[in-house]
Parts: structure tokens; C-alpha cells; sequence
């Protein structure tokens, strides 16, 4: 995958994120981060490393915690493995502008992946268990809707 979109959205000379190349990451890591976003609007991004990237979601609610709780996740651009470091505060004016923190951060199982489910175990310390990400129903190719819920 690319994070080709990810690069073109930012100016590495204005803004603290890590460039693409930049990570002391292994690639096959299975690592996950949710970051609590302060942008124009409080949310909550979701990332897991896959593919050599991270694939990751803005989940304006914030994560669910607790089972049967649904929550929107739009999957947004693939981010570098190095940004399941970053905390920092994005320039007024830059994409993403505000302060972002990390909420949490572990290791996860990949348990299910298709076009339309994602299934893994997360090893946090606030995110503990199984969680799904369900793509909604749709016909067209370029639907960045999911949702976010804890399985148990």
C-alpha cells in the first residue's frame, strides 16, 4: 500500500508528523494506536498496522469500550508505520491541525480481513478483546464507511 495521499496532504516543513520513510518500525509488527484528535473537531483516529502502513479510521465518538456499542469509523489515507509513535501538536493552517495525543497503543491479532470485515484481538491498556470493523453495505468502490465494535 501507499501513503502517497498521506504526503501530499502535508508540508514536512511546517508540520512535526513523520514522513513516510521515517520509522524504526518492523513492517510485520502488529502494532495498533488510537489517537485522541483535538482538529476542528474532537475524534478519535483508529490504526493498525497492515500492509507495511497504517490503516487507520476517524471514529468521531470515540472507540467503543464495551460490547454491543456501535460506532462510525470513516477510514481515511494509509499513514506510515512510524506515525503509531507520534504525539504533537499540527500547525494551524496544516491538514489535521491540533493537538494530537496518544489514547492508547498494544499489539493485536488479525483474526478476520476481507473487503468488507476486519476482525482482530487487541492487547492494549484500555482496548482489551476482540473488535470488528464492518464496512456498510454499499455498491460503490470508493465507500470509506465502516463500523467500530467490540465483539467481547
Amino acid at each position: 500500500m501507499s501513503t502517497r495521499t498521506y504526503a501530499e496532504k502535508r508540508d514536512f516543513g511546517k508540520t512535526p508528523e513523520p514522513e513516510a520513510q521515517e520509522t524504526n518500525q518492523n513492517p510485520w509488527e502488529s502494532v495498533f494506536v488510537v489517537q485522541e484528535h483535538h482538529a476542528s473537531h474532537l475524534h478519535y483516529d483508529f490504526r493498525l498496522s497492515i500492509d507495511g502502513v497504517l490503516k487507520s479510521w476517524a471514529v468521531p465518538k470515540g472507540v467503543p469500550t464495551e460490547p454491543k456499542v456501535r460506532r462510525l469509523a470513516v477510514e481515511t489515507e494509509d499513514h506510515p508505520l512510524a506515525y503509531a509513535d507520534f504525539e504533537g501538536d499540527i500547525p494551524e493552517g496544516e491538514y489535521g491541525a491540533g493537538k494530537v495525543i496518544i489514547w492508547d497503543k498494544g499489539s493485536f491479532e488479525l483474526l478476520e480481513r476481507t473487503e468488507k470485515k476486519i476482525v482482530v484481538a487487541l492487547h492494549g491498556t484500555k482496548m482489551k478483546g476482540d473488535f470488528a470493523l464492518v464496512r456498510f453495505a454499499g455498491k460503490e468502490k470508493d465507500n470509506r464507511n465502516w463500523l467500530i465494535m467490540k465483539v467481547s
